[in-house]
């Protein structure tokens, strides 16, 4: 491609990061911290894309010669740029879940648990505090977690947040095993509002053998997909 249609690309590809980060379509792809850093790389790529196609206008006046046109086929890169633009990946859900075993790593320490029942807490708080924390704080307490849904061969339950460190193809799965009241029907990937209370029961993740602790529900209710999806609660 001659350095006219590279500024086009350059410009489009700005153009793509900052509909990304001026949306909440960036938060299929990186962290909500990284959006500043996002914007800003798309304005660069604009003002590169305009510098460029200001220096190349200028320089064919000056000599008045033109470059030769390039085969149409290189402008088929702009179908990635395009499918940023107009299509919007879902999240990772089930499927992903259940191939990858569990990210639940044991924290340096535990805040304290607000006032009140039922508690809210994210996948990430009530795994470790079951699993790592024995449920000290959880005893005598309703929490109530939201995640999404995921089923294993056997049929088991599993409410799931993916954990994000910086973007979505480092994205692992946190996961809760559901016992107790659960819905007459179970459809994966469906998010969910659970509110139970602690079971020591703990099982194995069966693919890196992690824990996976339980919790007992009574009650759930449907609740649309959340505006960030993914869980960044275990690095902040």
């Amino acid at each position: 491609m001659n350095r006219q249609a590279q500024a086009a690309v350059l410009f489009l590809l700005g153009g793509a990061l900052l509909h990304a980060g001026a949306t909440d379509l960036y938060l299929r792809y990186v962290k909500e911290g990284l959006r500043p850093l996002l914007l800003a790389s798309g304005a660069v790529l604009i003002a590169a894309a305009l510098a460029t196609a200001w220096y190349e206008r200028r320089r064919d006046r000056r000599s008045g010669s033109h470059e030769h046109p390039e085969p149409r086929v290189a402008w088929l890169l702009l179908l990635p740029l395009l499918a940023l633009i107009l299509i919007a990946p879902p999240a990772l859900g089930s499927y992903s879940a259940l191939r990858s075993g569990t990210a639940l790593q044991k924290p340096y320490a535990y805040g304290p648990l607000p006032a009140g029942d039922p508690v809210p807490l994210s996948v990430v708080d009530y795994a470790s505090r079951a699993a790592y924390g024995h449920g000290r704080a959880l005893h005598g307490r309703q929490v109530r977690v939201t995640g999404f849904l995921a089923l294993d061969r056997s049929g088991t339950a599993y409410l799931v947040r993916m954990a994000l460190n910086c973007c979505a193809a480092d994205a692992q799965p946190v996961k809760i095993a559901l016992t107790g009241t659960l819905p007459p029907v179970l459809r994966p990937d469906a998010w969910l509002e659970v509110t139970g209370t602690y079971t020591p029961r703990l099982a194995r993740d069966p693919v890196n053998n992690g824990p996976v602790p339980y919790l007992k529900v009574t009650s759930a209710r449907p609740v649309p997909t959340p505006r960030d999806p993914y869980d960044e609660t275990w690095n902040t």
